[in-house]
């Protein structure tokens, strides 16, 4: 008993101190891990696991606990334009991010697995929704996939964005709720983004990706 108290302590404290960091400045994504690997012993993040295994296509992928390869950038830079590789190559360049930068973590589990994968993909997301990268294209992008796996994680940092708005910039708000009502429901229409293999069909235009999974991108809803 005494050790499975001390883990629990431990993971509270760890979610604790991700909260107040995000509270403090939601762009902390150190933060946002702390949150996630003092999350992963808790029974809502096992009611999450069991909510996306109940779609056969995404357990099969957990079953398989299939990770992909770090992509070479350049190597995506020579397919078409309109592919998912060349869109996600050109992202993450022009943007100066590094596709593995996400805290790495061992797979001992199913919610593990799923977090990595996760992170892992998380630049993906991003591109086949259209969400940006600001927080409040953050915080979209986290409605979308709160509808889409049920993570506890997703709705701490919605719960933390809004009250950041409140207090710092209110008249962001209108804004925010827009956001995260688009990125809600299209999570919920779309097809599964934890059951599909990008990284197998970087050739694939994205257009295709999209019209496959059912989502209209962001920039839709954007005047």
């Amino acid at each position: 008993m005494l050790p499975k108290l001390q883990a629990f302590n431990l993971d509270f404290l760890t979610t604790l101190k991700g909260v107040v960091s995000i509270l403090r400045d939601p762009t902390q994504t150190d933060s946002v891990y702390d949150i996630e690997d003092g999350l992963r012993h808790t029974k809502a993040t096992q009611l999450a696991v069991d909510y996306v295994k109940s779609k056969p296509e995404v357990a099969q992928i957990i079953q398989e606990r299939y990770l992909a390869p770090s992509p070479d950038l350049d190597a995506l830079l020579k397919y078409p334009e309109n592919s998912l590789g060349y869109a996600y190559a050109s992202y993450i360049k022009e943007a100066g991010f590094d596709p593995n930068f996400y805290r790495k973590l061992a797979v001992e589990d199913d919610a593990s697995y799923i977090v990595l994968r996760i992170r892992q993909t998380h630049d993906i997301w991003h591109i086949v929704t259209d969400f940006s990268v600001d927080v409040v294209g953050e915080l979209g992008l986290k409605a979308f996939e709160l509808a889409q796996t049920r993570r506890t994680m997703s709705a701490i940092l919605l719960a933390g964005g809004l009250l950041s708005t409140l207090f710092k910039a209110p008249e962001g708000l209108d804004s925010l709720l827009d956001r995260i009502a688009v990125g809600y429901r299209m999570g919920a229409k779309a097809k599964p983004f934890l059951a599909q293999k990008w990284e197998e069909h970087w050739d694939k235009p994205l257009s295709e990706w999209r019209k496959e999974l059912g989502v209209e991108p962001m920039s839709v809803y954007v005047p």
